[in-house]
């Protein structure tokens, strides 16, 4: 079954630190390009962070810069994103894509289910 888990969210309080885990089943992540998005009301859902495995390009959000940190692993097929120096702003269900012919462009070939991510202020 062909599927993206995310993993990692949890409750935090504001200044604290969290790490999602995108992990990848039966498809290799090699040929694409992996985004963490959340939703933005009125709007779906926006990207957070992107890096794209077949060339290395990595996007951060403005908002995010400085704090979030976007990484993979080959060898378990999985993605990373830490984030620091959390705000309550930031609180949101987080969803991983994955997308075979565009970046960072939400139209992804797959997605997770999400993970909540909440920030106590």
């Amino acid at each position: 079954e062909v599927q993206l888990v995310e993993s990692g969210g949890g409750l935090v309080q504001a200044g604290g630190s969290l790490r999602l885990s995108c992990a990848a089943s039966g498809f290799t992540l090699d040929d694409y390009a992996i985004g963490w998005f959340r939703e933005v009301p009125g709007k779906g859902r926006e990207a957070v962070s992107c890096i794209s495995r077949r060339d290395g390009e990595v996007y951060y959000q403005d908002s995010v810069k400085g704090r979030f940190t976007i990484s993979n692993d080959n060898e378990k097929n999985e993605v990373y994103l830490q984030m620091t120096s959390l705000k309550p702003e930031d609180t949101n269900v987080y969803y991983c894509a994955a997308e075979v012919d565009y970046f960072c462009s939400g139209l992804g070939n797959y997605w997770g289910q999400g993970t909540r991510v909440t920030v106590s202020s």
